[in-house]
This record gives C-alpha cells, structure tokens and sequence, in this order.
C-alpha cells in the first residue's frame, strides 16, 4: 500500500505541477497545485472515513469533496499529459480553471473545518426531515405526523347558560354596589357570542322585572 501510494503521488505530483507550468504559474510555485489538490483529497477522505466525525452533514461533504479532488487531480493529469503530447492546446477555461484551485480549497477547507466539529446533536435538526424523504418511497405509506387531538368545544344547554348567568350577575353585583352585569360583560366571563349575551342579559333584566312584580304584589 505504501509503494502504491507513493508511487501515484509522485507521478500526480509531476502531472499537476507541469499543468501549472502550462497554465502559467511561476516556477517556484507551481509545485503548490499538486500539493493543493492530492492533499485536499487526502484530507476529505480522512474526515469522510474517520471515527471521529459524527455528523452526517460533514461526512456528506466530506464524501463529495474527496470525489470531487480525486476527479480534479484525475482530469488534470490527463489534461497535462494531451497537452505535452499535442492533443490538445491550453484554452483560456483551462487558465481560469487552474487558477481557481487555490481559493476553491480554501473554500472547502473552512467549510469542512466547521462541519467537522459538529455532533449529531446538532446535525440531527437539519437531517432529520432529509433522510425520512429519501427513506419513505414516493408511492409508498407517508409517515404519520403526531398531531394534538382537536378538543370539541363543550355546549352547553339554554338552562345551563341561564344559570351561568345568573351566577355571573349575582357575583358582578356584589363586587359593584349591586349594578347588573352587563352584555359585554356576559360575553366576556361566559365566552358566548354578542348576540347570545343580549338574549341573556334581556332574559335577567325581565326575571329581574318579573322577581320585583311579585315582591310589590304581595
């Protein structure tokens, strides 16, 4: 492993640095692009496979990345190699396309830094509704959401409401110098509709009328 390895590193070594010559990199410099990609490639894989890193979202990035820097190494070889032997010629893409490496990696590098240090505490917010899309089958069952069953709001009868009433007027006027409740105030402490207060509050102004009658008549 570690003769093959080794041997493929060098060889990527010599294919990059020579792209970079081509592509107009200085010569003190241009051993940077080999060291750039295969290192980044190195590291996403490490970060992808390793023990330590828990969460799903960074190990996903990580994943993509290391594909991603082993085909840009891959695809730079080849292009150094048709070059040199007159296949193809360097095209102002091909330029522009060497020289983003560098910040492209450091993009990536900062990005996979921060996901690295995540838990799965902290991931599982985000995956959680990802990976029950992709689990469920699109003709299959949908999962069932956990919902709070609706409370039925409670009905009350019309003797109920008219004692409910009564007990709101009684207490009203104990509390203020024996003036009656009134609609707002029905509607309010009963929680009813304005036109059920106003039937209800006439409904007591005319027990009141009825009550004082019959006090007077005896």
């Amino acid at each position: 492993m570690f003769i093959a390895a080794a041997s493929a590193s060098v060889a990527s070594f010599t294919g990059l640095r020579g792209l970079a010559l081509i592509t107009g990199w200085p010569p003190k410099l241009a051993w940077l692009l080999p060291v750039t990609v295969d290192a980044y490639a190195m590291t996403s894989a490490r970060v992808w496979l390793a023990a330590s890193t828990r969460a799903r979202r960074a190990r996903r990035f990580a994943r993509t990345n290391a594909i991603g820097a082993i085909t840009a190494s891959i695809a730079g070889n080849a292009t150094y190699h048709a070059v040199t032997v007159g296949l193809m010629t360097i095209s102002p893409p091909i330029v522009v396309a060497v020289g983003a490496v560098p910040a492209a990696v450091l993009g990536f590098t900062a990005h996979l830094h921060a996901l690295s240090s995540l838990d799965d505490s902290e991931d599982v917010r985000e995956d959680e509704s990802g990976d029950a899309a992709q689990d469920v089958p699109e003709d299959g069952p949908k999962p069932r959401l956990r919902t709070r069953p609706k409370r039925k709001p409670k009905v009350r009868t019309e003797d109920e409401l008219r004692t409910a009433a009564r007990e709101a007027d009684t207490a009203h006027r104990a509390a203020h110098a024996g003036r009656p409740i009134t609609r707002d105030g029905l509607r309010t402490v009963l929680k009813i509709s304005g036109d059920k207060a106003t039937e209800l509050r006439r409904w007591l102004a005319a027990e009141d009328s009825s009550g004082s009658e019959s006090v007077s008549s005896e």
